[in-house]
């Protein structure tokens, strides 16, 4: 058996306990996971999936597979459940500021 060593690290509870679920169901310790993880690093030379800064613009409906839609839609429905409205000419003002700045 090879020698291990320990890592230590600080994560939202919230994001381990989900993690931790979902590995579960997987049949796959936490710490394999993390084994699984850095090896991956060394093979790929880097993270082992794309990192990049999201561009800040409006969703639209073809960009989004059924599931992104629906997803969506859910959020939509559980904003207003929670009274979280905003009026059409805001959100207009808003996405006038937020999108069209410099052009």
């Amino acid at each position: 058996m090879s020698k291990t060593t320990s890592i230590y690290a600080r994560v939202e509870p919230a994001i381990k306990e989900e993690a931790e679920n979902i590995l579960s169901q997987l049949g796959i310790p936490m710490s394999n996971a993390i084994n699984i993880f850095l090896r991956q690093v060394v093979l790929q030379k880097g993270l082992p999936f794309e990192v990049k800064i999201n561009q800040n613009k409006p969703l639209t409906y073809g960009d989004l597979t059924p599931d992104e839609f629906n997803f969506e839609i859910e959020k939509g429905f559980k904003s207003l459940d929670e009274g979280r409205i905003v009026s059409a000419d805001l959100v207009a003002e808003r996405m006038q500021e937020e999108y069209n700045r410099g052009l």
